[in-house]
């Protein structure tokens, strides 16, 4: 039986040893996006003297479609936000005007947040637009990680300089991902916590992003509700339903 046992944990070892960088990210990206999935979130926007709430809701299909939308405060209630490919658009009912945001956009900041464009409809793939390479395995909170660094591939619509993930062993999730610029200098970084189930999985509902150069400032999504594969068509993810989703 100990001889069994042993074995055991040696193939244990082995098949985690046997993952190569990107297998990981998949399993991390797989995890977090279903075929499609739709949540419902409140954003916090810290700052030393002041403080402000944006909920919204969100869906994507796929990492070719996305849509957001602003369901406070009243002022900002209705706006939305629609990728398609590499397109952006930002629907403003305010002015009953459509604005498509270029490239050179998706690194400002979201909103007023410490996200960027890029984080919120995931523009770039962490999968398919960066190559993927193992660093010396770490511990975060008693947990094992994985250290995956991601470098962007040449022409990638990609924002960053290099990702630095940090992966969990036995759940996948990221619990820390640091945001480099193309000199290697850390703009941002993001700590992922209080891991809860949510449509049926383990995944953290608390995203903090924290700039390097301002560590006084952050802001937190939380997730409140989030559900998977639950049948979205390319078709929902519209100019037209931009404007009427509720």
């Amino acid at each position: 039986m100990r001889v069994f046992l042993v074995i055991g944990f040696l193939l244990i070892g082995f098949q985690l040893q046997a993952q190569t960088a990107k297998e990981i990210m998949q399993r991390v990206d797989e995890k977090v996006r279903g075929t499609s999935n739709s949540s419902e979130m409140k954003m916090t926007i810290v700052r030393p003297d002041w403080k402000r709430e944006v909920t919204m809701k969100g869906w994507s299909l796929g990492t070719e479609y996305s849509l957001i939308l602003i369901t406070g405060p009243a002022r900002d209630k209705g706006q939305a936000f629609l990728k398609r490919d590499n397109e952006m658009w930002n629907w403003q009912p305010s002015i009953d005007r459509v604005v498509k945001l270029p490239p050179s956009m998706m690194l400002q900041s979201w909103m007023g947040s410490d996200f960027t464009n890029d984080d919120l409809v995931k523009e770039s793939s962490i999968v398919n637009d960066y190559t993927h390479s193992l660093d010396q395995d770490s511990t975060i909170n008693g947990a094992s990680v994985f250290k995956v660094v991601l470098t962007p591939k040449p022409d990638a619509p990609v924002v960053w300089g290099k990702v630095v993930c940090y992966i969990d062993k036995k759940e996948y999730n990221q619990l820390l991902v640091k945001y480099y610029d193309e000199d290697d200098y850390l703009v941002n970084t993001m700590v992922l916590s209080e891991i809860k189930n949510m449509g049926g999985r383990l995944l953290p509902s608390k995203l903090e992003m924290i700039p390097a150069d301002n560590p006084k400032q952050r802001t937190v999504i939380e997730y409140l509700n989030q559900e998977f594969n639950i049948g979205l068509k390319e078709t929902f993810f519209s100019m037209q339903n931009m404007k009427r989703v509720r």
